[in-house]
């Protein structure tokens, strides 16, 4: 049985990501959904969980990309037919990330 672990809603997001976990270097992820606690994505290898780092993606608002760079923690990382599918956990997020996230949930 399956328990979910998201603190709120989520909205479905695919574009290319950058993970930059701590003591660690880039890798490229493609994000599967969004929302204000947190996001999904796809890696080609397995990151642990409880690992912090950031993320880097593109929003799109009012036909504007923007570039979102959030602190991060890995609440879980499974395998997957795509990859392993990471659970990411935003941390302390500044009011210009929360504020376009929330227009982008709209």
């Amino acid at each position: 049985m399956s328990v979910e672990q998201r603190q709120g809603a989520r909205k479905i997001l695919r574009t290319r990501a950058m993970l930059v976990m701590d003591g660690a270097g880039p890798v490229a992820a493609r994000t599967l959904d969004v929302g204000p606690g947190g996001m999904s994505a796809v890696v080609t290898e397995p990151v642990p969980a409880g690992k912090q780092g950031k993320v880097l993606f593109e929003l799109f608002l009012e036909g504007k990309a923007q570039i979102i760079e959030a602190r991060t923690a890995v609440s879980h990382c499974i395998f997957s037919s795509a990859g392993f599918k990471v659970g990411l956990t935003f941390l302390h997020l500044d009011m210009a990330v929360m504020s376009a996230i929330s227009r982008f949930m709209r």
